[in-house]
């Protein structure tokens, strides 16, 4: 028996006047897979999720949660949990009440509620704090509280907006791990939105990405970040070292490509400390090359120069699909 996906978007479109947000977006979501949406601020994939929840209404394209089409349907009748980049928790009620209230207005009594919403707590490690209130926790808290309301629905779906750029980065670092192990526990199907590439790798099984309300790539998370399809995704996500080479195409030289201590002394045209080391630029004859080097890798600086050789069969050549230079 074929189990359905959790999502399945079949040629999704969105415009705001003449803007396009989404452009023929399709995409799945299995059952127990997390998939990151992925991409820079503007490029429509809080519009997708929001077409998803029942929030905006595509203009043209299927939704599908489920096996079930849910396009037409109201967001409350979609059966999915949303987890909102404020969280829009309601001050006025106890963390129990908050992760209680969506099993609640799922026609759920108060005894089956409240037992959901405290498994849902201990899930992600807040039991201890049932009768709190909201204006009492901290902003870690209260990202807990709101992941907890959104599993207590028991939605096959969870849709994450953002879940974790209100909160600082030492505590995103930690909480991106304990997304991960939440998200497995699951047997939901999730959909995160998000512009931080570490945040898609670390807790996504595969990452779509988005440029201009159009998916560029999709693929599992570490292959689409050592392998990206394009010179334009290779920038975003990260990589220093994409040079042109005519003809359209651009190089991209990974970190695994390059030999320090072997070849010909290179003259270092750039260098600047960092918390880990330095940041190196050396003048190559495939481009300008950027190195992050620890501190005993910049003990092979020698004045100027520095001696590397790049393993061309490492190289990678892409389409180049960057905005040409003002």
């Amino acid at each position: 028996m074929n189990v359905p996906p959790a999502l399945a978007l079949h040629h999704l479109s969105k415009r705001f006047g003449q803007t396009v947000a989404v452009d023929d977006l399709s995409l799945t979501v299995g059952v127990g897979e997390t998939v990151a949406l992925l991409g820079p601020s503007g490029c429509g994939k809080s519009t997708a999720l929001r077409c998803v929840a029942g929030l905006e209404r595509p203009d043209a394209g299927r939704v599908e949660v489920g096996g079930r089409d849910v396009t037409n349907l109201p967001p409350e009748a979609r059966h999915v949990g949303l987890v909102f980049q404020d969280y829009a928790l309601f001050p006025h009620l106890t963390v129990l009440g908050n992760v209680a209230y969506g099993p609640r207005m799922r026609g759920a009594g108060r005894a089956e509620a409240e037992g959901r919403a405290r498994e849902a707590l201990a899930l992600v490690g807040l039991e201890d704090l049932a009768g709190r209130r909201i204006t009492e926790l901290s902003g870690g808290q209260a990202q807990r509280v709101a992941l907890a309301r959104a599993v207590a629905t028991g939605s096959p779906l969870l849709l994450l907006d953002e879940p974790l750029s209100n909160l600082d980065e030492q505590l995103r670092a930690r909480l991106r791990s304990d997304l991960r192990d939440l998200f497995r526990r699951l047997r939901a199907g999730v959909l995160l939105v998000t512009h931080d590439q570490r945040e898609a790798l670390a807790v996504a099984d595969r990452v779509a990405v988005m440029r201009a309300g159009r998916l560029v790539q999709v693929g599992a998370a570490p292959e689409v970040f050592a392998r990206p399809a394009t010179a334009w995704v290779a920038a975003f996500l990260g990589h220093a070292n994409v040079l042109p080479c005519g003809n359209g195409a651009a190089r991209l030289t990974p970190g695994d490509a390059v030999r320090l201590g072997e070849g010909d002394p290179l003259p270092v045209t750039a260098r600047r400390q960092t918390d880990t080391g330095s940041e190196v630029t050396v003048a190559h004859p495939l481009g300008p090359l950027t190195l992050h080097l620890s501190a005993r890798e910049a003990g092979g600086v020698e004045g100027d120069r520095l001696r590397l050789r790049v393993d061309e069969g490492r190289v990678l050549t892409l389409p180049d699909d960057r905005e040409p230079p003002a």
